[in-house]
C-alpha cells in the first residue's frame, strides 16, 4: 500500500485518486458519515499498539503482554465489522439497486473480505 501524507491508501504503486483497484474516484463510501469517529478509533488502535511496544521494551510478563495483544486483536476485528457492515449498507446495497454486474461483483468483493476476516 502506498500512504499519503493525509494517511489515504492507495495499491502499491499507485497514487490515491487515480482511479486504481479498490478506489471509486466519483462514490462516497460508506464510512464518510462516521470517517472522523473511525480516524479516532483508529488512533486509539494505535495507541493500544504503541503500548505494546513500551510493554516489550519494558520487559513486561508474557502474560501480560498477550492479554494486550488480545485486546488490540479484538479493537482491529471490531472496527473491520463495523467497516464491513457500512460497506453492505451502503456500496452493496446501492449496487444491488442498480443491478448489473456491478451488484455482482459487489457482492463477491463483499465475500472475499468476509472470507479474509474469517481467516484473520
Amino acid at each position: 500500500m502506498t500512504v499519503t501524507e493525509t494517511g489515504d491508501t492507495a495499491p502499491h504503486g499507485e497514487q490515491p485518486g487515480t482511479g486504481g483497484p479498490g478506489e471509486h474516484s466519483a462514490h462516497q463510501h460508506g464510512y464518510a458519515g462516521q470517517r472522523d469517529q473511525h480516524l479516532k478509533r483508529l488512533r486509539r488502535i494505535e495507541g493500544q499498539i504503541r503500548g505494546l511496544q513500551r510493554m516489550v521494551e519494558q520487559d513486561v510478563y508474557c502474560i501480560d503482554i498477550l492479554t494486550q495483544v488480545s485486546a488490540g486483536t479484538k479493537a482491529l476485528q471490531s472496527f473491520a465489522l463495523q467497516l464491513l457492515e457500512e460497506h453492505l449498507r451502503h456500496c452493496v446495497a446501492d449496487a444491488a439497486a442498480k443491478g448489473g454486474p456491478e451488484a455482482d461483483d459487489k457482492v463477491a468483493e463483499a465475500t472475499a473480505a468476509i472470507a479474509r476476516l474469517l481467516r484473520s
